[in-house]
């Protein structure tokens, strides 16, 4: 018999939150199976106390959430090789089962094509998982599992296959799309992605436009992720798509300035490197339901 899969998990902290942060690290250790090891990233800003065999990284600045997780990859060698799983986990998140590392070692041992899963968010105390939550475009039932096109950044696992294959996340992107940035990726080198409703992280709800820099970052890092890695044609119609749909959602008319101020920034600053999916993916892309023009 294999050995089970080496287990790791990444979280990174602004040190506001000692006790909401506490709180996940001890329910990652009481996590089944060998103990996941844990690497925690003060993004700016000291970590809090953390308990013994913690490892910690204090960063002299806020690297975005990108960024930070990539330090916290590289605290487990070179693209995470130290682990063959790393869960990246949200500060502020509770792992309310003791089974979800376990789960995770058993699908990706099963699937030797999965690349990455991405958890349920659950409202610890209503348990409602929000429609944005759900990975997908039909999203009506958060408890049905499937296959998906992205990932939610803070309740996932990756296999480190992955990142030693297409590379980290995008740091230059700071806050909002990286997810689908390393998942298109994964996607065009063979990888696949799982949502797993049976794998909860607990999470209050929240709105993501609660960040002031949110539309404008959301609309810039559109333009990037779409000049980094659609086929020409197809930027212009994705794009399109989603300016239509931003226009159909009538923002306030500061958010829609701070969004059109973004959208300029993408076209007028550097994105990283382009490296244009194949054909053949955005046909996978729209098999699995979500096709890259939406």
């Amino acid at each position: 018999m294999s050995a089970p899969l080496k287990v790791g998990a990444v979280v990174i902290t602004m040190g506001n939150r000692p006790a909401e942060l506490r709180a996940l690290l001890d329910s990652v250790a009481k996590q089944d199976g060998d103990p996941v090891e844990v690497v925690v990233v003060g993004n700016g800003a000291p970590v809090p106390e953390v308990p013994d065999g913690v490892r910690t990284v204090d960063l002299p600045e806020n690297l975005g959430i990108p960024g930070g997780r990539n330090v916290g990859i590289e605290a487990f060698g070179p693209s995470g090789a130290e682990m063959d799983v790393l869960l990246f986990l949200d500060d502020d998140g509770l792992l309310p089962n003791t089974d979800t590392a376990e789960l995770c070692r058993q699908a990706f041992a099963a699937d030797p094509e999965l690349g990455i899963i991405s958890f349920r968010i659950a409202d610890p105390d209503t348990g409602v998982t929000q429609r944005r939550h759900v990975p997908r475009l039909r999203a009506a039932d958060p408890m049905r599992s499937s296959r998906v096109t992205t990932f939610l950044g803070g309740a996932n696992a990756v296999r480190t296959r992955v990142f030693a294959e297409v590379g980290a996340l995008p740091g230059e992107f700071f806050y909002a799309h990286e997810e689908t940035d390393l998942a298109w990726r994964a996607l065009d080198a063979g990888w696949m992605i799982d949502y797993r409703a049976d794998m909860v992280l607990h999470h209050p709800t929240t709105a993501p436009s609660r960040h002031a820099v949110y539309h404008r970052m959301v609309a810039r890092n559109r333009v990037w992720l779409a000049r980094r890695n659609l086929p020409a044609p197809l930027v212009p119609v994705y794009l399109g798509v989603w300016l239509l749909l931003t226009l159909a959602r009538k923002p306030s008319g500061p958010a829609l300035k701070a969004w059109f101020g973004g959208f300029k920034e993408g076209w007028a600053t550097p994105c990283g490197p382009r490296r244009p999916m194949k054909w053949r993916t955005v046909f996978k892309l729209t098999r699995l339901g979500r096709p890259p023009v939406i």
